[in-house]
């Protein structure tokens, strides 16, 4: 067995629960989706409140289920996911009407081997006092024009908030290899742009080893950091 978290299935499957019975006839006026998005942002905003359960063998899975029962944890874990969906529900994401969920199930089988992109991400600065600076769009692009996103919850462009402190991250969409453990240099440029400033641009490469197959669950551990962008007033 791998390391498991017990605490991640038992919150997915009650929050889903607690969503179908929400959409009943009593259904809440504050209660404005129930997508699939919706469900996976209520069921993080919990998991980053509760205690993780991990499990590493078959008596683990038994002991720790029996904790799960506890009737004041169930409750306590029920109040936060009414809280996050509250949450989710008045704080939709910018972009949440053309989101789309995409797995390996939905997806169907990968077609053959992969070049897996790591996630790219930086930071926006204000060059005048070298702050964060929030409300500045950021694309990538490559040698054909804007790239596509692996995932739609990573929008490009994009925007930088006060909240995340002026970064932004892209997760481009896996491209076609002949055979795994092809290598291949892909080049990029970032564009930052914000009203007021003069826009700035910087070009980097991405070296990447093709994958046997297209990889649809992102790993934070993989990523590329792109040199700050620095905005000065134009």
């Amino acid at each position: 067995m791998k390391v498991h978290n017990l605490m991640e299935e038992y919150v997915s499957q009650r929050v889903d629960s607690m969503y179908e019975h929400m959409k009943g006839k009593n259904k809440p006026v504050w209660l404005t989706c129930d997508c699939k998005r919706c469900r996976m942002d209520s069921t993080a905003y919990v998991l980053n409140k509760v205690h993780p359960c991990y499990i590493v063998s078959g008596r683990g899975a038994v002991y720790s289920e029996q904790n799960l029962v506890d009737s004041q944890l169930k409750a306590d874990v029920d109040a936060l996911i009414l809280e996050a969906i509250r949450t989710v529900s008045s704080t939709q994401r910018p972009n949440h009407d053309i989101m789309t969920y995409v797995d390996e199930q939905s997806a169907g089988k990968a077609d053959g081997p992969a070049f897996n992109f790591p996630f790219i991400n930086g930071v926006v600065l204000n060059g005048s006092t070298f702050e964060p600076l929030p409300n500045a769009e950021i694309t990538l692009f490559d040698e054909s024009g804007i790239v596509d996103m692996q995932d739609s919850s990573f929008p490009n462009p994009c925007r930088t908030f006060q909240s995340t402190k002026g970064s932004y991250t892209f997760w481009p969409f896996s491209i076609p290899a002949q055979k795994a453990g092809e290598t291949k240099t892909f080049h990029f440029t970032v564009e930052a742009k914000a009203e007021g400033f003069s826009p700035v641009q910087t070009a980097f490469d991405v070296p990447v080893i093709s994958d046997s197959r297209k990889r649809f669950q992102f790993s934070s551990i993989l990523s590329v950091k792109v040199k700050d962008l620095i905005l000065f007033r134009s």
